[in-house]
C-alpha cells in the first residue's frame, strides 16, 4: 500500500470519527433502527423464500416487532414499576441491616475504625422522597416538559425509529448490493470475505447472545416468581440484561436474589434453596441448550472485549457510542485476527535465513 493510500484510509477513519462525534446526538434513532433492521432481515429473507413479496415480508416482521414492543409496554413495564416501588420501600430496611449487622461484622473481622460508614443521610434522603415514588410518570413528564425543544426532539426520535426501521428493512438487500457494487473490483472478494467474518461475529453475538439474554431473563424471572420472591421479575430482568457478558448475569442475579430472599423469607431454608436452584437450572440450560442452539460454535466477542467496548463507546460518544461499540469491536476483532495470521506467516515471526540478521 502506497503512502497516498495509507493517508487516504487514515483520513477516512478520522472523518468518520469526527462525523460520529459531531452528530452523535441525532444518530441514536438511526442506529436503533439499523439494529432492528439487522435483526429482522434474516426473518424477512425466510418469509421471502415462502413466496411472500419483500414488502409483505417486511410488514409481517414489522408487525411482529410492534406486537412485542406493545406487549412489553402494556404488561411488563407496569409490573416492573410496582417492583421498583417495592424495592424503594425496602431500601431503608436494607440500609438498617447493613448499618447494624453487616458493617459491624465486617469491622470486627477486618479491624476497621469506628464510624467508617455513614448511612444516616442516605436513609433520610430515601425516607424524605418515599412519597414521591407513586408518581413516577408525572416526574418523568415534568422533567421532559421543562424544555419544549427537548420534548419535541424526544418525540421525533420515538417516531423516527419505526419509520427508518421499515425503510431500512425493506431496502436492506438492495443497499448491501449497491455497497458491494462500489467496492474496488480487484479487492471485492477480500473485502466481502472480511465483511462476512464481521457479520458472523456480530451476528453470533447480537442475534445469538441477545436471544440467550431474553431466554435467561424469562427463566430467572419465572423461576423466582414461582419460588414466591416479591422482586423476582425485577431481578430476573436485571440478570437477563447482565447476561450480555457471560456469567455476569448469574453472579448479579443470584447475589441480589439471595439478598432479597433473606429480607423476605428471613433466611428460611427451603425458599433460599429454591432461589439457588433457579439459577443453577438457568446456568445448566444456558451451557447445554441455549448457547449451543442459539449461538452455536461461532466465535463471538470475548467478555472482556464486550465490557471494554461498551464502556469506551459510552465514554466517547454517549448512548450512540454504546450502540456502535459492538459492531466496531467485531470489525476490530476480525482485523486483529488477520493481522495475527499475517504476522505468524511473516519472516519477522519465523526468522530469516541469513544468520547475520
Amino acid at each position: 500500500m502506497t503512502d497516498t493510500r495509507r493517508w487516504f484510509w487514515l483520513g477516512g477513519v478520522v472523518l468518520v470519527c469526527l462525523f460520529v462525534w459531531l452528530l452523535h446526538s441525532i444518530l441514536t434513532p438511526f442506529l436503533v433502527a439499523l439494529l432492528l433492521a439487522y435483526m429482522g432481515d434474516p426473518l424477512a429473507d425466510r418469509l421471502e423464500k415462502l413466496k411472500m413479496s419483500r414488502t409483505m415480508s417486511v410488514v409481517t416482521v414489522f408487525l411482529l416487532f410492534t406486537l412485542i414492543f406493545m406487549g412489553l409496554l402494556l404488561v411488563l413495564v407496569p409490573m416492573l414499576a410496582k417492583q421498583l416501588y417495592r424495592l424503594y420501600e425496602l431500601a431503608p430496611q436494607i440500609l438498617d441491616w447493613l448499618q447494624h449487622t453487616a458493617m459491624p461484622w465486617t469491622q470486627a473481622k477486618l479491624g476497621l475504625a469506628d464510624g467508617f460508614w455513614k448511612f444516616d443521610k442516605v436513609k433520610a434522603a430515601i425516607s424524605e422522597h418515599m412519597g414521591q415514588t407513586g408518581d413516577i410518570v408525572g416526574i418523568v413528564l415534568s422533567q421532559a416538559t421543562t424544555s419544549t425543544l427537548a420534548l419535541i426532539g424526544w418525540l421525533t426520535n420515538l417516531v423516527l425509529i419505526p419509520v427508518v426501521c421499515f425503510y431500512l428493512l425493506r431496502d436492506y438487500d438492495v443497499m448491501t448490493a449497491k455497497v458491494r457494487s462500489l467496492l474496488p473490483r480487484h479487492r471485492e472478494k477480500k473485502i466481502v470475505a472480511l465483511a462476512d467474518e464481521c457479520h458472523e461475529v456480530l451476528g453470533a453475538f447480537i442475534r445469538g447472545q441477545l436471544l440467550v439474554m431474553v431466554a435467561l431473563g424469562v427463566i430467572y424471572a419465572a423461576g423466582l416468581m414461582l419460588v414466591g420472591l416479591e422482586l423476582g421479575l425485577l431481578i430476573g430482568v436485571i440478570a437477563g440484561l447482565a447476561a450480555i457478558v457471560p456469567y455476569m448475569g448469574f453472579v448479579i442475579g443470584i447475589g441480589s436474589a439471595i439478598l432479597a430472599g433473606f429480607f423476605q423469607f428471613g433466611g428460611d431454608l427451603y425458599p433460599m434453596l429454591g432461589i439457588v436452584a433457579v439459577f443453577m437450572v438457568g446456568q445448566a440450560l444456558e451451557g447445554m441448550v441455549l448457547t449451543p442452539l442459539l449461538v452455536g460454535d461461532r466465535i463471538g466477542l470475548h467478555p472482556v472485549a464486550v465490557i471494554f467496548a461498551i464502556l469506551a463507546g459510552g465514554e466517547l460518544f454517549g448512548f450512540t457510542g454504546i450502540l456502535l461499540a459492538l459492531p466496531v469491536a467485531a470489525v476490530i476483532m476480525v482485523l486483529v485476527r488477520h493481522v495475527h495470521d499475517l504476522y505468524k506467516d511473516s519472516d519477522i515471526y519465523g526468522g530469516l535465513d541469513d544468520p547475520d540478521l
